[in-house]
């Protein structure tokens, strides 16, 4: 018995015995010339790659799908990488890449270095040493590397194992000492923008970092996550987390400013099924559709004007200082600063069936296709010199200052600012037959202390501010999946292969 991989055009491209582990598949098709991100059975269970196809329950006949990997682009304050469909990444703009990378499964960016995952799991690290360039204290230990998680100088990666290994600006989450023994059987980390939280199978919580940042657990906030009955999940702001218990309770921690002090909604948080968050607030939905906030008030920690209109939400969208809701009925409710004012467009928000958010702008596709726009124009949220091409429109992705629509027909219409991705002029004729939108990028913003001067003393702070007064901007990534190319702002082609068991 023996598997093929077929190519979507039906073309045999390997075969391998059923006695083939999932991730000699992979290598062998990458071989062959087609990148596989993971093997889908058609139960939609994805294959465990550790294991040989009959370990996974294939038998003679099956049939398993298989995800082709696309380009990706990350992107950090400086510099960009391209992780081309073959796995093989590409580096400029910031300091250089001094190895080969082949085989990259992921990168994570702190504001000025990256940390890539290899398919074998080991790590590389490049960039200022200051935010986790360098790696070489513990490279020794970033072996069966499952995940990388970042700060804004700092980064954690999570082992198959489920232990973590922390390097970079220790302020920012780079020394774990204090709780390593606690970072064991971990399922997964989250990020503030100065401190970790690490969620364990038994549903404790594990934070370290900056202690105005998240990084620190009062006494009471570790006896609350003791009452809750273990985590189910983690959300957090800039500074700040908010943890959903397995009782469906929250308990949060952090700057109280930014979001850390709940206390005053708690009686209020039961039956949370998820929560959102802006730059200094959270927003969460209930059991029964209501929404309950918190945290800055000008950032949506405040909901008390709207909340006669919260009710039966479906969804939640933030932008760095606002919240838009979408209820079943299709409506808009939004609160909070910047773009969180859409009195005007309410007569035509109706039908809602998705939202997105950039930094300071929100955009909703209503039933017809079309799209309405609100917000800081400078962020995308006037679209009226490209509305009369928004129509039919399937998907909107959004940068930090502009939006990126998907029409039915394969055309890309963009908007916003210019450096944000929001003028795709150059690439426009390449853009036709597009399959998907990735926004891919940082944000636009004027270097000064990276605005932690909350999170550390003075002279601490003067070590991390290496390029004061410098702007930096971002953009879409475009990837042409026939060719697995990015080019600039995603084009047409299959993105899923088949294995049949014969």
């Amino acid at each position: 018995m023996s598997v093929q991989l077929l190519l979507a055009s039906g073309r045999v491209l390997l075969q391998c015995p059923l006695s083939t582990s999932g991730s000699q598949v992979a290598q062998d098709a990458q071989r062959a010339g087609v990148a596989v991100q993971g093997l889908v059975k058609a139960d939609g269970q994805l294959l465990d790659l550790r294991k040989s196809l009959a370990e996974n329950g294939l038998e003679d006949g099956d049939v398993v799908t298989a995800v082709a990997r696309r380009a990706r682009l990350a992107a950090n304050l400086s510099a960009f990488v391209l992780i081309g469909a073959d796995g093989r990444a590409e580096a400029w703009g910031g300091p250089e890449l001094k190895c080969e990378l082949t085989d990259v499964q992921e990168v994570q960016a702190t504001d000025f270095a990256f940390a890539a995952v290899c398919g074998d799991g080991r790590v590389v690290a490049w960039g200022d040493p200051d935010f986790g360039g360098d790696c070489s204290g513990v490279q020794e230990q970033l072996t069966s590397v499952e995940q990388i998680q970042s700060t804004g100088a700092a980064f954690a990666a999570l082992k198959t194992d489920g232990s973590v290994v922390v390097w970079g600006h220790p302020i920012f989450g780079g020394d774990a000492r204090a709780v390593q023994e606690q970072l064991l059987e971990v399922v997964c980390v989250q990020n503030s923008r100065g401190a970790f939280a690490a969620l364990r199978s038994d549903g404790s919580l594990v934070a370290w970092g900056a202690p105005h940042g998240g990084g620190s657990c009062s006494a009471a906030v570790r006896e609350a996550l003791r009452r809750c009955g273990g985590v189910r999940s983690v959300q957090a702001s800039y500074a700040a987390f908010a943890a959903i218990g397995r009782d469906e309770t929250v308990v949060s921690w952090g700057d109280t400013e930014k979001g850390g002090d709940s206390s005053s909604v708690q009686e209020q948080l039961t039956g949370v099924q998820q929560i959102q968050a802006t730059r200094a607030a959270f927003a969460a939905v209930l059991r029964t559709g209501r929404v309950v906030t918190w945290g800055c008030p000008q950032s949506g920690g405040d909901s008390r004007d709207v909340q006669d209109r919260l009710r039966n939400v479906q969804q939640i969208q933030a932008s760095t200082y606002a919240f838009a809701a979408l209820t079943a009925a299709g409506e808009v409710v939004t609160w909070g600063g910047d773009a969180g004012d859409s009195v005007q467009m309410q007569g035509k928000l109706r039908q809602v069936q998705q939202i997105q958010a950039s930094g300071g702008a929100f955009a909703a596709i209503l039933q017809d296709g079309s799209v309405v726009t609100w917000g800081d124009p400078d962020k995308g949220g006037n679209s009226s010199h490209v509305q009369a091409q928004l129509v039919e429109v399937q998907q909107i992705q959004a940068s930090r200052d502009a939006f990126a629509a998907l029409c039915t027909d394969g055309r890309v219409v963009t908007w916003g600012s210019q450096r944000g991705g929001g003028d795709c002029g150059r690439v426009k004729e390449r853009l036709k037959d597009v399959q998907q939108i990735q926004a891919m990028g940082w944000m636009e913003v004027r270097l000064d202390g990276f605005d932690v001067g909350d999170l550390m003393e003075p002279h601490q702070k003067q070590t991390l501010c290496k390029y004061p007064g410098e702007q930096v901007a971002w953009c879409f990534a475009i990837v042409d999946s026939l060719y697995q190319n990015a080019v600039v702002c995603c084009s047409s082609g299959s993105d899923a292969l088949q294995l049949c068991c014969n």
